[in-house]
Parts: structure tokens; C-alpha cells; sequence
């Protein structure tokens, strides 16, 4: 304090808000010594150096038992200042948080966007700023909690931000509702690339496009994804006109028994048990007349019921091994319908077939 009077210098008065920042960690301060330090605080808040107000903002960033009005008054400084403590800080509310967002540039916005825990509140307010720094930094952080809708959200204002769509695909637990949005719009990059790059007839064009993006969203289901996303992942192919036969045809191919089951369900606008019953019925006649009720083509039906079969003798004899179930549609089902199939072709085949699969 000695030398603080003797030379009142801005670096000096800096390096005095750091130390008695660091001081008032100490547990072994009475009350009055703790009183002393925070209306010395309250003097430093108010300095006229930033560099000041910023060495008190860092210095005291991280602890709890900071006044509030001490951590607002430094969260609503200038952004060198307020940075510090609204990232680290655990003394805010989640509407002091909002207040600071609604009221702060992109520099505090981004400064809670860093924050090891962001709750739902907060991070739709920061996606509602639309300012892509803040949106990417929200995205990028695995601590931020991000409504399945919020990020349905951040997908459509910011579907041409390749740093932001790439994060957002990288969260864990990404909803497989959001995961199909990305892949959908990855897949119409590649056919627009494809378009105005090389000379590719439209048919060959819509052929890749349809296949990359079906074998993508075929690639999002798991053993392990519940019936719910299943559902609510052919709702939404089914309200953008993307839950076509190829899809369809692919799913069971591939051995998701459950999406195909449900997706006939959707097609067909019956309750997925009762579609379960006619898929799943002995004489074979269920089947055929849930196809019938869909539109599907009789020549998709015969490739689908050899699945069928597969996957029932799969669930009795191997387990669920995609692998070997895919192998095992190749070598019983496909090959009877295309002489010279070649075997590592399937994609091919579906496209193919995908082509007369709607019925007349």
C-alpha cells in the first residue's frame, strides 16, 4: 500500500486490484478484513484505467463469494473488463446473464457463449442475436445445453456458415432430427457443386445427391435409438417429402427393422402396431396390403420380404451384426433379381430399383 502512495500509477493501482483480488481467497480473513477488501473493491470498480478494472475482473473471476454488485458492475464494463468474470464467474443468474445479452455487444455475448455451463435460457437468447461469432463460440462449447429446436434454429439462419454447421454436427448427443437437417444440407451442396462444376446429365446428378444423402441418414440410426427419435426422424422425412421407397427399401436392406416398420406406419397413416401385425403376418397378405396402401411397387415387396426373412432368422441365429445382415440380403435377396448383380453394388441396386418402386 506503501508503494501504491508513493507512485499512484495506473500499472501500480493495476497490480494492486490483482493482489487484493487474490487476497480475498484467503479463508483465513476475519469478517471485518473481508468487509475492508470489498469496499476497496467498490473503489476499484469505479477507476478510470480499464487496466485497472480489468487485473480486479481477472483477479476475481473465479471466486463464489464475490458481492453480486461487484461482479454486475464488472460484467457490464467494457468488454476487456467484463470478459474475464461473465466467462468464469459463477455468481451471475441466468437473468442477469439475459440482461447482459440483451443489453451488451458481441464481445459479452460471446464471454457467456465461453461459460462452462450455459443452460437452455441462455443459450436461445444467444442464438436470437443471430451474430455468428457468438453463435459459433455457443455451438463449440460441449457445456452448452441447446434445445433440439434451438438447434433446428441455428441450422436454418445459418445454414451457408460452414464453421457453425461443422461444430454443430460434432456436439455429443446431437438429436438425430438435427443430424438428418445437416445431412440433407451437406447433400444439396454436393449436387449444387456438382452442378454448375461438371457437365453430369440431371439424372446422374439427382441419382448421386439422393443416394449420399439417403445412405447418410440410414448412417444416423443406431441399435440403440429409441422408437421416439425413431418416429420423430420420419416425421420429418415424411413433412419434407423425403421419406421416399429408396429410403424405405434401404433401411430394411441395411437391417433397421424399426424404421422401416414405422416409416410404412407413416406412408400408410395407420398406428405402428397394427402396421407391426400386417408387416409381420404369417400368410404374407398383411404385407401386401400395407404396400398397396402406401404405393409401393409389387417388385419392392418381394426384395422387402426377403429382408424380412433375414432378419428374422438374424434375430434367432447371430445377433445384430448390420454387417452380416447386409451380406445376407446380397447373397439371398438381391442377386435373384438382377442377373450379373454385382455384390458390392447395393447402392446401385436400390437407386435402380428405387426408380420403379412408386406404384402406377
Amino acid at each position: 500500500m506503501a508503494r501504491l502512495l508513493a507512485d499512484p500509477s495506473d500499472s501500480n493501482r493495476a497490480d494492486t486490484a490483482r493482489k487484493v483480488g487474490q487476497q480475498f481467497t484467503d479463508p483465513a480473513l476475519s469478517g471485518a478484513e473481508r468487509q475492508i477488501i470489498q469496499e476497496i473493491f467498490r473503489v476499484m470498480v469505479k477507476d478510470a484505467a480499464v487496466r485497472v478494472r480489468e487485473a480486479l475482473s481477472d483477479s476475481i473471476k473465479d471466486n463464489p463469494d464475490i458481492p453480486r454488485e461487484i461482479a454486475l458492475a464488472l460484467a457490464n464494463d467494457v468488454a476487456e473488463v467484463a470478459s474475464p468474470i461473465l466467462e468464469f464467474s459463477d455468481v451471475f443468474s441466468d437473468e442477469d446473464l439475459l440482461n447482459i445479452i440483451a443489453k451488451k455487444d458481441s464481445e459479452h455475448q460471446q464471454a457467456v457463449a465461453r461459460r462452462q455451463q450455459v443452460s437452455a435460457r441462455v443459450a436461445d437468447a444467444l442464438v436470437d442475436t443471430e451474430n455468428a461469432k457468438v453463435v459459433s463460440t455457443l455451438v463449440q462449447n460441449k457445456g452448452a445445453e441447446i434445445s433440439t429446436k434451438t438447434m433446428k434454429r441455428v441450422v436454418d439462419v445459418f445454414a451457408d456458415d460452414r464453421s457453425i454447421t461443422e461444430a454443430l454436427a460434432q456436439r455429443p448427443n446431437l438429436p438425430i432430427t438435427v443430424g438428418e437437417r445437416l445431412v440433407n444440407l451437406v447433400s444439396e451442396k454436393i449436387r449444387d457443386h456438382l452442378q454448375q462444376r461438371y457437365k453430369i446429365s440431371q439424372e446422374m446428378v439427382t441419382d448421386l445427391f439422393l443416394n449420399a444423402r439417403e445412405k447418410a441418414t440410414i448412417g444416423l440410426l443406431q441399435p440403440d435409438t429409441n422408437l421416439r427419435d425413431v418416429l420423430a426422424l420420419i416425421d420429418q422425412l415424411h413433412r419434407n417429402k423425403r421419406l421416399t421407397p429408396t429410403l424405405i427399401l434401404r433401411s430394411i436392406c441395411m437391417g433397421d427393422t424399426t424404421f422401416f416398420e414405422a416409416a410404412l406406419a407413416r406412408l400408410a397413416d395407420v398406428p405402428i402396431a397394427n402396421a407391426y401385425q400386417l408387416i409381420h403376418d404369417q400368410s404374407g397378405l398383411g404385407l401386401k396390403r400395407l404396400f398397396e396402401k402406401c404405393g409401393l411397387s409389387a417388385r419392392m415387396l418381394e426384395v422387402c420380404r426377403g429382408a424380412l426373412n433375414v432378419a428374422a432368422d438374424m434375430e434367432l441365429n447371430s445377433g445384430d451384426d448390420r454387417v452380416r445382415f447386409r451380406q445376407l440380403v446380397i447373397e439371398r435377396v438381391l442377386t435373384r433379381f438382377e442377373e450379373g448383380f454385382d455384390p458390392d453394388n447395393l447402392d446401385y441396386f436400390i437407386a435402380k430399383l428405387g426408380r420403379t418402386a412408386q406404384a402406377a
